[in-house]
């Protein structure tokens, strides 16, 4: 059995897409997946499955649509990947709470960083299947937009590291 990380898109943020945490844990036991814990109330969950990224993905999202009446997007990293992440950070100096990794489904298209608008002190560089962003004065003020990263879910470094370290001890 392999562990993964699994990441909802727009879950108990802004007042969107509620979803308690016990339910995503409950849903994650349901699909057959193991030793599943969750990691604060924004949609983060570790568990160990055989099934493949793209099997958990799909059987996920599946899940979710049927609880929530409408999509929800699911992100799927192995515990290697997700420990990755952490280590290819390119603002290792910075804060790592001013810093996030925007995980997507693809490596970024090419013209990711050409698309950015709103950039002001904020810090981009593009991973292999994230866009890393170091937010100098913060993300509450920012007004950084990443056409690239609409699909996508952010996660501050802080969490991408404990959420890696659950994973690996699975």
């Amino acid at each position: 059995m392999a562990a993964f990380v699994a990441l909802l898109r727009a879950v108990n943020v802004g007042g969107t897409g509620k979803l308690p945490m016990r339910e995503l844990k409950a849903m994650c036991e349901e699909l057959g997946f193991g030793a599943v814990r969750t990691y604060i109330a924004s949609g983060n969950v570790v568990f160990t499955s055989r099934k493949s990224e793209a099997a958990i993905k799909s059987a996920l999202e599946k899940r979710l649509q049927a609880y929530a009446g409408k999509p929800v997007g699911v992100l799927v990293r192995s515990a290697a990947e997700m420990a990755q992440v952490a280590q290819d950070n390119p603002f290792p100096k910075a804060a790592p709470n001013r810093t996030v990794a925007i995980f997507l489904d693809e490596k970024p298209p090419k013209d990711t960083l050409a698309g950015v608008r709103g950039q002001k002190d904020e810090e981009i560089k593009l991973g292999k299947r994230e866009i890393y962003v170091h937010y100098v004065d913060g993300i509450g003020q920012s007004k950084l937009v990443i056409p690239a990263a609409k699909t996508g879910t952010a996660r501050n470094l802080n969490t991408v590291a404990t959420l890696a370290k659950m994973a690996a001890e699975l």
